[in-house]
C-alpha cells in the first residue's frame, strides 16, 4: 500500500472510532443546524479534527480542504498536496441511527486525485484506491459491474434537501431515470454511493450540487475500478462544479443521453 494511502487509512479509522463511540449514545450527541436541513454534530467536528491531526502530523506541509473547518491557511492554487476530507458523509442518517454514512478522504496532487479512502464504520468496509493501482474493498480487488444496459441497472442518487429551488428539476430527472432503469435508490451518503458503484452494488449514480469532499475519493475509487465519472454532459469538470454522473462505461453513456437536458447551462 502506498505510504500516503496508509496514512489516510489510519486517519479514517481514527475518525471512525469517534463516530462509532457516539453512535452508541445518539441521544447525547449535540446537533446544530448550519442552514435549512444541513446539520453538523460535535461528532463531525471531533472526527474531522482527529483525521486532520493524523494527516498533518505525517505531512505538515500539506494543505487541507475539509467540510467543517474549510480550507487551511496554506491552501492556494499552486498547492502540490491537498487532503480533501468529509469526516462524516451522511450526517442526517447518523443523527437518526440509520446505518449509512462514511468517512471520505482523498489526496489531490497538482489538481489530480491520487489517493482515496472511503470507510463505512457500521460495516467495517474500507474502500481504497491509488492512482494507477486499482481499487479495493478490504484488500480485495473490486470492479464495476458488467451491466451494459441502463434498463437493467440499479442507480443511486441524492435528492435536494438543503436548497429546494432545484426540486422541480430533480423530480423531472427522477421521472426520466425511474422510467429508464430497473430501480432508483437514495441511501443518503454520496461518497458511499460512489463506493457502491465501484464495487458493483450500484451500476450508476447521479446527483447535482455536491461538494468536492463528497466526490473526490469516490471518483478515484470508481475510475480505478473501471468505471467512468463526469458531469451531466459527460465532461470531466465535476469536482468543483458538483454535478456528477458515474457508472459502468456503457451505463454512464446512456445516463449522459438521458440526463444531458439537465446539464448546467454554460
Amino acid at each position: 500500500m502506498h505510504p500516503m494511502l496508509n496514512t489516510a487509512v489510519k486517519a479514517a479509522r481514527r475518525g471512525a472510532t469517534i463516530i462509532n463511540r457516539a453512535s452508541f449514545d445518539l441521544d447525547r450527541v449535540q446537533v446544530t443546524e448550519k442552514q435549512f436541513n444541513d446539520f453538523v454534530t460535535e461528532v463531525d467536528q471531533a472526527a474531522e479534527a482527529a483525521i486532520i491531526e493524523v494527516l498533518t502530523s505525517a505531512y505538515p506541509d500539506h494543505a487541507i480542504l475539509a467540510e467543517e473547518s474549510g480550507a487551511s491557511a496554506n491552501l492556494h492554487d499552486e498547492n502540490d498536496n491537498v487532503w480533501i476530507i468529509d469526516p462524516l458523509d451522511g450526517t442526517t442518517n447518523f443523527i437518526h441511527g440509520f446505518p449509512q454514512y462514511c468517512v471520505s478522504i482523498a489526496l489531490q496532487q497538482r489538481g489530480v486525485i491520487t489517493q482515496a479512502v472511503i470507510y463505512d464504520p457500521t460495516r467495517n468496509e474500507m474502500f481504497t484506491a491509488s492512482k494507477g493501482g486499482g481499487a479495493f474493498l478490504n484488500d480485495k480487488r473490486i470492479r464495476v459491474t458488467r451491466c451494459d444496459k441502463l434498463a437493467d441497472s440499479l442507480i443511486g442518487t441524492g435528492f435536494p434537501s438543503r436548497d429546494l429551488s432545484g426540486l422541480d428539476e430533480y423530480l423531472a430527472m427522477f421521472k426520466v431515470m425511474t422510467s429508464k432503469c430497473q430501480g432508483l435508490r437514495r441511501p443518503g451518503s454520496a461518497a458511499l454511493d460512489l463506493a457502491y458503484v465501484a464495487c458493483g452494488r450500484l451500476d450508476g449514480f447521479f446527483e447535482k450540487g455536491l461538494a468536492p469532499w463528497d466526490i473526490a475519493a469516490g471518483s478515484l475509487v470508481i475510475t480505478e475500478a473501471g468505471g467512468i465519472v463526469g458531469n451531466f454532459s459527460g465532461d470531466s469538470d465535476y469536482l468543483h462544479k458538483g454535478d456528477v454522473l458515474a457508472g459502468t462505461p456503457k451505463v454512464f453513456a446512456q445516463m449522459v443521453n438521458a440526463l444531458q437536458p439537465f446539464s448546467a447551462k454554460k
